[in-house]
């Protein structure tokens, strides 16, 4: 794999691999195998139909789909009509799907007929002024009159051969795409990612994962996740084959998917790494695995013991990202059992650093908001300045604009990270400043205890109280052996109050701990 100038444009990824590999295999969904060339010709199609429908330079496209061939499809047309895609979990409420279209001002929104049959084409259409033609996927089972006459069916428009899209003048500061950010604390904010943010990260990945072109990589994470989407966007930058799953709710046809296929790649997050810890794996062929990364949450150093344990012909990537930088740190294999927690450097390319509430630099063993340096800064959030200008800054050595990621970490003599907690999840009892994270990895090492949660409470006394959920292996821990295992383990300030079994922790599509839920 060779890097190329950052004037290449996102959709550039599948054009040059079409014009290089046309039959290779690109893209395995739903029972049907699609080649380069054809996924190239019909995001042409539906590149030249957006146009006829009015979308022009710029516009934004949501597209309210799983993960699906039409999805891929979707990306690609919308970048070759010049156009901003924003994919958006399908499974999102209606109401957070009207705001997203009236955020960003949708010129067009691609879906499915389920969308149609449910009401919700007719609500949005009659919610939004801006969508000029609403593309849905499969039959069409609505009337021909108001308030579907700004709808059209998206096989119809791949059907009709027509020219390349006429060429755009799009260079790599243009935006590519709008990623909305899961709003726990409030509404979601798009995220602005243009051309040369998507393209560096892409490439700096697939630098230290040390792509090539046999590699096979399977999907199971939404497209609207930026972990998601960049398994896409990096396997056809380095021309291999991706493996679109729709979800990891079925494991077992997910293994069985990956002997089948012979994938090399497995890109996960702690909850699916989770279930597969506890399942028996020896009678699956897994002897393809060449790597396995995480993000979205650190794993827990036992469970990165035990995740080798089982796949040992795996290389195991632990990495940290936030949707604003794409991916910021990665732990070098090499360095997994030398730094036991730490979730790495800087990904080739970047910097990072440590600053106290001055915005001073600290050294090692000090703990401060983590900074990032680089060309996958993203471009801030749309239509939001005060959120970006709080999310972003000025560095004054650089001039650069720079991220603040929110999160506390610390940094060793060596210059590796570690997450210490989230800024606001921060605990103050009895005066005393608590990381969850801290409490949660102590919870983790207890035999037994398979996830662990840790929120700040309402205490009239102490503040905030911290309380602890907790999901087993079976039934053989109880609250006292807990406050046990903590106090033999924690200082006094930062032993739970309180201890709730759950049978699983909330989380969302991208596998992160819903906090907010669990308040």
């Amino acid at each position: 794999f060779t890097p190329t100038p950052t004037t290449m444009l996102v959709h550039e990824f599948l054009t040059t691999k079409a014009s290089l590999s046309p039959e290779k295999i690109a893209l395995v969904c739903g029972g049907r195998r699609l080649t380069y060339a054809e996924i190239d010709e019909q995001s042409n199609r539906l590149a030249n139909a957006l146009r006829s429908y009015g979308v022009t330079r710029g516009d934004r496209v949501v597209i309210f789909l799983n993960n699906s061939i039409e999805s891929v499809v979707s990306i690609f047309g919308v970048l070759k009509a010049g156009a901003v895609f924003v994919v958006v979990n399908r499974s999102m409420k209606e109401d957070k799907l009207l705001y997203v279209l009236a955020n960003c001002r949708a010129a067009s929104m691609i879906c499915d007929g389920r969308s149609l049959g449910e009401g919700v084409v007719s609500r949005v259409l009659g919610a939004s002024d801006s969508l000029k033609v609403v593309l849905i996927c499969g039959e069409r089972n609505g009337g021909a009159s108001d308030p579907y006459e700004r709808c059209a069916n998206f096989d119809a428009c791949l059907a009709e051969a027509g020219p390349l899209p006429p060429p755009q003048v799009n260079i790599d500061l243009d935006l590519a795409c709008l990623i909305y950010t899961s709003g726990t604390t409030g509404e979601p904010k798009g995220v602005m990612s243009d051309h040369s943010n998507m393209v560096f990260a892409a490439e700096s990945i697939i630098k230290y994962l040390g792509n090539v072109e046999s590699d096979i990589v399977l999907n199971v994470l939404p497209l609207s996740f930026d972990y998601g989407l960049y398994q896409l966007l990096m396997t056809f930058r380095f021309g291999g084959t991706l493996v679109l799953e729709r979800s990891f709710a079925f494991p077992a046809e997910i293994l069985k998917r990956i002997g089948e296929e012979r994938v090399t790649g497995l890109p996960g997050v702690p909850t699916i790494f989770a279930i597969l810890l506890r399942m028996d794996l020896t009678g699956w062929d897994l002897s393809s695995l060449r790597y396995v990364t995480n993000t979205a949450a650190a794993l827990h150093p036992n469970h990165i013991r035990d995740l080798r344990a089982k796949l040992p012909m795996a290389t195991v990537y632990s990495m940290y990202g936030l949707t604003e930088t794409k991916r910021t740190l990665y732990l070098p294999p090499e360095w997994l059992d030398k730094k036991p927690g730490s979730v790495g450097v800087a990904i080739p390319g970047t910097e990072v650093w440590i600053e106290d509430d001055n915005g001073d630099r600290l050294g090692p063993d000090q703990v401060g908001e983590l900074i990032v340096r680089g060309r996958h800064v993203m471009r801030g959030y749309w239509e939001a300045p005060e959120a970006s200008a709080a999310r972003y800054r000025t560095c004054p050595a650089t001039g650069e604009r720079v991220c603040r990621t929110g999160d506390l970490f610390r940094m060793d003599e060596d210059g590796f990270m570690y997450f210490v907690g989230r800024r606001d999840d921060i605990i103050k009892s009895r005066g005393e400043k608590v990381a969850p994270r801290e409490v949660e990895q102590v919870l983790l090492a207890l035999s037994g205890v398979r996830d662990a949660a840790v929120i700040g409470v309402p205490d009239t006394v102490l503040g905030q109280s911290i309380k602890a959920f907790i999901v087993t292996d079976g039934d053989s821990l109880d609250e006292t052996r807990v406050l046990a295992h903590c106090r033999a383990n924690l200082e006094d300030y930062m032993v739970p109050k309180a201890v709730e079994f759950l049978s699983e922790l909330p989380v969302t599509s991208s596998g992160k701990v819903t906090k907010k839920t669990l308040r």
